[in-house]
């Protein structure tokens, strides 16, 4: 098999893990990392033993694909000017700050037949990978993701941060229209919103209560889905997942005539496996699991979540 020449482009907080993630994999030959601070580009780049390069217009031309992992702000600039030069794109989440971007990214990908992929990391979860066999239809989801405050991501509101990796679950889950989103938040650090919960109400009946927080005093990440044959609770810090189903036999002691079963997890490297599926789908030319128009759909639920949340604050105050 012939090596996947790759680059990565902003090798901060979590760029650096893409290039050490790159620099393992057999198939791969990492030709080096950009980053506009070069003291940072220059330190990858000698602990995965490849270039460093402050434009990273000097990785065009050497490359056959590159994850950007920029601040998002810059994530059309950047991914735009690589999809123009024929080389395949993973765009960390969010993909862009507004639908016209996104478009114009999507259009550009199809139209010079490049792979664009976003970085919906949880998609590579091993708990959502299990859960394609066990939730069908949901009813009712609730999600909670929680977490300590960090100094990084403060640039976009908690729904592009936090919040956008459960609406791409639960788009994924349910694969109906939405009828009407009632969303709230409010900023209390940061100058965008830090806390955030939205009721997704879809055209088949399933309704979503999403809650997403930046400012907790611990971290937590936890989904429940209500179907008509099961309760699914998952944990995907833990990586585990509790289903309560109507049991064929006497039931367990805890809900009578409801049968409790418990999956776990080993701990895997979901970064790994969505770098991985990015490569498979660069040497296969075939679509990746998470394309530029599944990370546009997300992005503009996203978006509306964050409109509403600007008007009620603008009402709020006067």
């Amino acid at each position: 098999m012939k090596k996947i020449r790759v680059g990565v482009v902003g090798v901060g907080y979590l760029g650096k893990y893409h290039a050490e993630k790159y620099s393992r994999m057999p198939h791969v030959d990492l030709i080096g990392v950009a980053d506009i601070n070069r003291n940072q580009a220059n330190h990858v780049a000698q602990t995965f033993e490849t270039r460093a390069f402050t434009d990273y217009r000097n990785l065009i031309g050497r490359i056959d694909a590159v994850s950007i992992a920029v601040p998002t702000p810059v994530h059309f600039s950047v991914a735009s000017d690589f999809l123009k030069e024929g080389i395949d794109v993973l765009i960390e989440k969010p993909m862009t700050t507004s639908l016209e971007e996104a478009d114009k990214l999507i259009k550009i990908a199809d139209s010079s037949g490049r792979i664009l992929q976003v970085g919906h990391l949880e998609r590579f979860n091993p708990a959502v990978i299990a859960l394609r066999d066990i939730v069908r239809n949901p009813l009712f989801i609730e999600s909670h993701r929680l977490s300590i405050f960090k100094d990084r991501s403060t640039d976009v509101s908690v729904v592009l941060d936090l919040m956008i990796h459960d609406i791409d679950i639960i788009l994924n889950f349910v694969r109906s229209d939405l009828k009407s989103i009632h969303a709230a938040g409010a900023p209390v650090i940061c100058e965008h919103a830090d806390i955030a919960n939205a009721r997704l109400e879809f055209e088949n009946g399933c309704v979503a209560n999403v809650t997403a927080s930046r400012i907790s005093l611990k971290n937590q990440r936890k989904i429940r889905l209500f179907q008509k044959d099961a309760y699914i609770s998952v944990d995907f810090a833990n990586r585990n997942i509790t289903v309560i189903r109507q049991a064929e036999t006497a039931g367990c002691d805890l809900i009578p005539g409801m049968d409790v079963s418990q999956l776990s997890f080993a701990d895997a490297d979901a970064l790994e496996g969505e770098l991985s599926s990015f490569i498979r789908a660069v040497s296969t030319r075939e679509l990746p699991e998470v394309s530029g128009h599944v990370g546009r759909k997300a992005l503009e639920v996203a978006l509306i979540i964050m409109d509403q949340i600007h008007m009620k604050l603008d009402q709020y105050l006067g």
